[in-house]
């Protein structure tokens, strides 16, 4: 004996399929998304990194010294030493130009690029005073390193407004400066 089919199984069964695929496809759309490994989340949500490093590609370059704006780096590979210093807004006017790193040598991941400032004759930093942080003018400032113009502009109007500063450490814990910037300002600054 033969099942017998309900009438108008044809017409059901075109309904219903329609349905049936879009469910799966639905299905299968959750099942990939709640698989997603964790290596494929983002560090920085998962709070794997701090925030000031810059998206992992390429090489990550220390500039340090007399460049305009010292820092962490991000270049691409084949990348060369002169390459680190223009991304760091490139030389400080107390850059010493005879003592200046290999310019063509090829960057690696992790590599410290180093700008030596001028010296005297005498061995001490090309200015032998340190500037008064309550005297200088924003000009004077800016030629110190670790200072940038926005910076030296800032020191004088803090003083100008709230008068002057009685630690030198103000720079850090009022003007918001860089810890690296600090350790270079510090030897040539004075309250």
């Amino acid at each position: 004996m033969r099942p017998t089919l309900v009438s108008g199984w044809r017409r059901l069964a075109l309904l219903t399929l329609p349905l049936l695929l879009g469910g799966g496809v639905i299905v299968g759309a959750l099942a990939l998304h709640t698989s997603t490994p964790a290596a494929l989340t983002t560090p920085a949500a998962a709070g794997q990194l701090p925030a000031a490093v810059p998206p992992a590609v390429g090489l990550l370059v220390h500039v340090s010294g007399a460049v305009v704006h010292p820092g962490i780096y991000r270049l691409q590979r084949g990348d060369r030493a002169s390459d680190a210093i223009a991304a760091a807004g490139g030389l400080a006017a107390q850059a010493d130009p005879a003592r200046l790193p290999d310019l063509a040598g090829r960057l690696r991941d992790g590599q410290q690029v180093k700008v030596p400032f001028l010296k005297t004759a005498a061995g001490g930093s090309i200015s032998g005073a340190k500037a008064d942080l309550n005297t200088a003018t924003a000009e004077e400032l800016a030629t110190i390193p670790g200072f940038t113009s926005d910076l030296a502009a800032a020191v004088v109007a803090q003083r100008e407004q709230f008068g002057p500063f009685s630690s030198i450490r103000e720079l850090v814990t009022v003007l918001g400066m860089g810890a690296a910037e600090y350790a270079q300002a510090k030897k040539h600054v004075r309250v």
